[in-house]
């Protein structure tokens, strides 16, 4: 299979990166309701619609519950669609992402993340995002323009692969409003990566089924079971999708990046740009003053890697969790570190493990703040939680 030759780079927003990739995906429906930052992803959409750019049925709907219900109806007829969203809007559909998941909808959603109210806020963080971690869809997060893209088109394959939804979030304004270069694949072989399939089970008045009915307590059970194991063979075709798209298009990014991991003692484990960003800066620094010190960014969320984790932490002798977000009144506190102390625990490995929670209402994140968390786990290794940039 030969790799594309043909580059067309654009300088894009993450938030245009994701309306060029839903142009290329050719989808039939996309739902629309503005909210920040999300509103750009949709208006540039809008504008390739109208100027024919894009043959696709786009939908001004009242409120985000209603975005989530048009393309859940949609995607029940056999319609490749997506929709976007953020923050408090991603709350007000959250009764419907379970109807989507439990429905096995191959629906693509985009989720620049933001912080959530009280008190408001427009900034970003990923409060909003993991409150919808275990809602039965597959999550991505990405950290640059270019993986967004290239993210959602194989979100696209992975859903009409596994009959699940997915979710691409990145890091609300600091991705989705600033511009970086973005190399654009062709759309003839973006549709060839994505050939059109007929589902087994769609609505259609030629031939009558029910979808989301009613389910006694004999079967529904059995339909939850069925969504944990669509997810666990979720993770083994996110790699193969994402090995298939490196061989056509020379992109690639696992479900879990390692920086400077082949030595390192020390590690910081993280999500998103600006976190992973800084901790490889971080890392260069403490290499320079000595720290061998490395980065794992967790790309796939939902379902969670765990295999792909525990293996590029395999050699450390303590690493920290960087999250940006919190889950009140947990022994935990951060999302992504009770994930893999969870993991950890059930394969019976124990290593002193930093919980940090730090950039929550996008508190900045320093490149010294990243290196200081190197030196308390070379220093003082323990098992905590801290809350990093807060003031007390």
């Amino acid at each position: 299979m030969q790799v594309q030759k043909t580059k067309h780079i654009e300088a894009l927003t993450t938030n245009y990166a994701m309306a060029y990739a839903v142009k290329a995906v050719d989808v039939d429906v996309i739902a629309v309701y503005p909210i920040t930052p999300q509103t750009t992803i949709v208006e540039k959409i809008s504008e390739f619609v109208a100027n024919g750019e894009l043959n696709a049925e786009l939908i001004h709907v009242e409120s985000e519950h209603s975005a989530l219900s048009a393309v859940v109806g949609a995607a029940a007829t056999g319609a490749r669609v997506f929709t976007a969203t953020s923050s408090q809007g991603l709350e007000l559909m959250h009764e419907v992402l379970h109807i989507a998941a439990g429905m096995r909808l191959p629906i693509v959603m985009a989720v620049p993340s933001r912080a959530l109210s009280a008190p408001i806020s427009i900034h970003g963080d990923y409060s909003d995002l993991m409150n919808a971690r275990d809602t039965g869809w597959v999550i991505y997060i990405a950290a640059s323009a270019q993986e967004a893209y290239d993210t959602v088109i194989q979100a696209f394959r992975l859903a009409e692969s596994v009959s699940l939804p997915v979710m691409v979030s990145y890091d609300g304004f600091l991705m989705s409003h600033t511009v970086e270069p973005v190399e654009l694949n062709d759309e003839e072989e973006v549709r060839k990566f994505l050939p059109r399939a007929l589902r087994p089970y769609t609505l259609n008045p030629k031939r009558p089924v029910t979808m989301g009915p009613l389910a006694s307590p004999d079967w529904y059970y059995e339909f939850k079971y069925q969504q944990v194991l669509a997810l666990k063979e979720a993770y083994k075709v996110a790699k193969e999708v994402d090995s298939e798209y490196g061989r056509r298009f020379g992109r690639s990014y696992g479900v879990v990046e390692t920086y400077r991991m082949e030595d390192a003692d020390y590690a910081i484990v993280a999500y998103g740009g600006a976190s992973y960003g800084n901790a490889r800066a971080a890392a260069d620094l403490a290499r320079e003053r000595g720290i061998a010190a490395g980065v794992v960014r967790v790309r796939l969320y939902r379902p969670f890697p765990t295999a792909d984790v525990l293996k590029a932490l395999d050699s450390v002798k303590a690493f920290a969790v960087v999250d940006r977000a919190i889950m009140f009144g947990s022994p935990a506190e951060g999302p992504l570190y009770k994930d893999i102390a969870a993991a950890m625990y059930m394969h019976g490995i124990d290593k002193p493990a930093l919980g940090v929670i730090h950039g929550i209402g996008q508190r900045t994140i320093y490149v010294e703040d990243m290196y200081k968390i190197y030196t308390m786990l070379r220093e003082n290794p323990r098992k905590e939680v801290v809350f990093m940039g807060v003031r007390v």
